[in-house]
């Protein structure tokens, strides 16, 4: 992956986190104040995890920015630097995940990019080391907001949670970012778009990948995102001919990457988008 452009200044902010007061826009959660850094603003918050109540949190990193400014993916794509959360700070954590809504594609003249305009929020899988006791969330966050230039920015949040509710709800915003969370083959739902196959061509002079995928609905904003481990970099696909059923196949085309050969046994997240839903795939090129 590459860097979009050298770091042009570092933005530094110090977020204490307080619960948030009967009637505020983020009921039963608690959450840090919005706070301004340059074209865009973040904040921390979290709540309950209905989904395992009195053994798990939600939390959310939300980043706001202004209008025709944009962030980054995990995988940014052709160029640009995805986001990095440090939780090494945080007491009574026994893990933290990060999870990635649905991003979609960027498209700039010189390179096409992963990611999100105006508003992500990042949902965070809390596990408790005692669920009755209070959680004390710290991170160093480091990510990106790009409009002609990239601006490269730091946030330091902290946040303290009481003891896991054993009911309740998580914040709206959370709930709302995990529903766009890509779902694995297991968790798949009906308007989740489905994997057909991965053709891989990995020798010769024109080495690429196929991809085939059936849209439920048309396939109405279908696109597709591949990441290979060991950060070898695989090239963004090209939509090929949508069939009238909600099939589509894109190609990659694995020559400009360079490292075709390097794939061959590898596993692939292969990553499907649409405007009805979302999924996740791993699939290894034997």
């Amino acid at each position: 992956m590459h860097s979009n452009g050298r770091r042009a200044g570092i933005l530094a902010i110090l977020v204490l986190g307080s619960f948030a007061p009967a009637g505020a826009a983020e009921p039963s959660a608690a959450v840090t104040p919005w706070v301004e850094a340059q074209a865009a603003r973040v904040r921390l918050l979290a709540g309950a995890d209905a989904a395992h109540p009195g053994k798990a949190l939600l939390a959310g990193v939300e980043i706001t920015m202004a209008e025709g400014w944009k962030t980054y993916w995990r995988n940014p794509g052709e160029a640009g630097v995805p986001p990095s959360f440090d939780w090494s700070g945080s007491s009574n954590t026994a893990s933290i995940k990060v999870d990635y809504p649905a991003p979609m594609r960027l498209v700039d003249p010189a390179a096409e990019m992963i990611g999100y305009k105006t508003t992500v929020l990042f949902p965070i899988e809390v596990i408790p080391k005692l669920p009755t006791e209070a959680v004390e969330l710290r991170l160093a966050l480091e990510f990106a907001v790009c409009r002609e230039i990239c601006i490269p920015a730091q946030a330091s949040l902290a946040l303290t949670v009481p003891p896991a509710p054993t009911a309740g709800a998580p914040a709206p915003a959370i709930a709302a970012a995990m529903e766009r969370v890509p779902r694995v083959e297991a968790k798949r739902r009906a308007g989740d778009p489905k994997l057909l196959g991965v053709t891989p061509k990995l020798a010769g002079p024109s080495p690429s990948l196929e991809i085939e995928a059936k849209f439920p609905g048309g396939g109405a904003g279908a696109d597709v995102f591949i990441e290979a481990p060991d950060g070898l970099f695989v090239p963004m696909a090209k939509k090929l001919a949508g069939g009238s059923d909600g099939q589509v196949r894109f190609l990659v085309d694995l020559s400009r990457g360079g490292n075709a050969e390097e794939l061959k046994g590898k596993e692939l997240i292969v990553t499907l988008v649409s405007d009805s839903g979302a999924s996740e795939v791993s699939v290894r090129l034997d």
